[in-house]
């Protein structure tokens, strides 16, 4: 007998997998898919995730062979973890939490895990700020039986260029594509409202759709503020939006709400105004759609422009989205410093798997690997899991990465532009002020709110503490706050990042 001891996720090719597994359709959505995760271990064992689409993570208990079988994601859109105890007992689900509160768990800090922080503002790879608590990877499962641990990968982005279309002949196949999963991302009876900001991806992800409503947050302050251009967008295509007005006080109030639960720091800024975003749509909503994914797919971020000059010294330092501290930096500040531990160490296995690729290909599959699973799609479950909201990604899908896997870069990035064949499919249904408007990110105006004595009581409290102490040389982490405060203000990244690592710790290692 096969059980499910903890799954969250969506699959969406559910009715054909109902209908070659023998699942009646009529069941509620949370009984169909444990009976398909169920069922589709039992048929093909290891193999089970070449035959789902979706998002999921699961741990499941085969009682008749004495062992347990927990499978992430091919892009880890969803979070597992797990712990072997000092008793050779597994402990895991899809929230550290989850496991904190099990017997036999001694919580530690992980504090090598600080260094790769301090670099990539996120946690990247297979290790997590507790000591012993360990990410499964996407795209990999893992087995659990006669007190033996084995974990093993299933999938591997690979890149394998086609010269032989056209942009236009690149962007029917993602358009004819993407009308092809939008029915499956929803269930009949389901309604789904859709995050929108300026950009194209949300845009044509809603485009696509028959959502009726759109949800945007803004500020006051124009030079940040994407609201406006979101109104444009809905009002085009004769949809609703509603905009989440993020004030500073109300951004610097959640940080605490945000790091615990994020379960582990994160100082990507974005991601406060998101949780801010996922509390006010949860209100009226529990379904949206998010249009992560094709940033990373198509070439849609304007460092990717640099890739060919960048050429083979990639891989001497390109570790992802972000890098904002080096090591000589880090020294300096950190009370204790390995000097193996490297966040270059995390990504060599790429640069290994991409030998011979072109630049951007070995960019991209960084970013697919690392960043998007460390920051993207953590952010994403976790502020929405956190108000009841759930949140799914039309563009993450293996059907979408397989374009862009056969896309040579040329269709990515250009010269004038990024996600040249992207944008073209979306020009489809988009107007072309649309579809080609220059990217501008989720900005937040942080790194002028961060400076203003009115909001910053906190992070200077926090820098001259006993609890940063322990970690950092005071003194260096204030001559970082001070140059900024100065006028500086390249350094608000560095602040902010020393911060939420000293607001989550505050919340799992002194509150706690």
């Amino acid at each position: 007998m096969t059980e499910i001891r903890d799954y969250r996720g969506h699959i969406r090719n559910w009715r054909e997998l109902c209908s070659e597994l023998g699942i009646d359709t009529a069941l509620g959505r949370d009984e169909r898919e444990k009976e398909i995760i169920v069922k589709a271990y039992e048929k093909w064992g290891h193999d089970m995730a070449d035959h789902l689409y979706g998002m999921f993570a699961f741990g499941l208990y085969d009682s008749d062979n004495d062992k347990y079988f927990c499978l992430r994601d091919h892009f880890g859109t969803k979070p597992f973890y797990y712990y072997v105890t000092a008793d050779n007992r597994l402990l895991f689900g899809t929230k550290i939490n989850s496991i904190i509160g099990q017997e036999g768990f001694v919580k530690e800090l992980n504090v090598d895990m600080l260094q790769i922080y301090m670099t990539l503002t996120y946690v990247a790879g297979e290790d997590t700020f507790f000591k012993g608590v360990k990410k499964l990877m996407p795209g990999h499962w893992l087995e659990f039986s006669g007190g033996k641990l084995t974990v093993e990968r299933y999938w591997t982005p690979t890149f394998n260029a086609d010269d032989s279309k056209s942009v236009d002949e690149w962007a029917d196949e993602i358009h004819e594509t993407i009308r092809k999963i939008m029915p499956e991302v929803k269930d009949d009876g389901e309604t789904a409202e859709s995050f929108l900001s300026g950009g194209v991806d949300s845009s044509y992800v809603l485009a696509m759709s028959d959502v009726k409503v759109t949800d945007s947050c803004g500020y006051d302050d124009e030079r940040f503020d994407e609201s406006g251009l979101a109104k444009k967008t809905a009002d085009i295509l004769g949809r609703e939006n509603n905009r989440c007005l993020i004030t500073p006080q109300e951004y610097f109030d959640i940080v605490p709400y945000v790091m615990y639960n994020m379960e582990q720091p994160l100082g990507d800024a974005s991601a406060i105004a998101f949780a801010l975003a996922c509390k006010a749509t949860a209100g009226h909503t529990k379904l949206c759609y998010s249009g992560e994914g094709a940033d990373e797919f198509f070439g849609g971020y304007n460092m990717y422009r640099n890739a060919e000059r960048y050429g083979e010294n990639l891989k001497t330092f390109y570790v992802g989205n972000t890098n904002i501290m080096k090591e000589e930096e880090k020294q300096r500040i950190l009370k204790s410093y390995d000097p193996d531990v490297l966040p270059i160490n995390l990504v060599k296995y790429i640069y290994d798997e991409t030998e011979g690729l072109d630049p951007l290909s070995k960019m991209s599959d960084v970013d697919i690997q690392i960043w998007l699973e460390g920051d993207i799609y953590l952010n994403v479950d976790k502020m929405s899991t956190a108000c009841g909201l759930e949140i799914r990604m039309p563009l993450t899908d293996r059907r979408i990465f397989d374009i862009a896997s056969r896309m040579p870069s040329k269709y990515k990035v250009n010269e004038e532009t990024n996600k040249v064949a992207f944008r073209t499919a979306a020009s489809k249904v988009l107007p072309e002020e649309i579809a080609f408007r220059k990217k501008l990110g989720f900005i937040v105006p942080i790194r002028i709110w961060l400076a203003d004595e009115r909001y910053n009581a906190d992070v200077r409290a926090k820098f001259s503490s006993e609890m940063a102490a322990q970690f950092f040389n005071i003194d260096e982490i204030k001559a970082i706050f001070d140059e900024y405060i100065g006028g500086n203000s390249d350094n608000w990244r560095k602040v902010w990042t020393i911060y939420t690592f000293l607001v989550w710790y505050e919340e799992y290692f002194v509150k706690r």
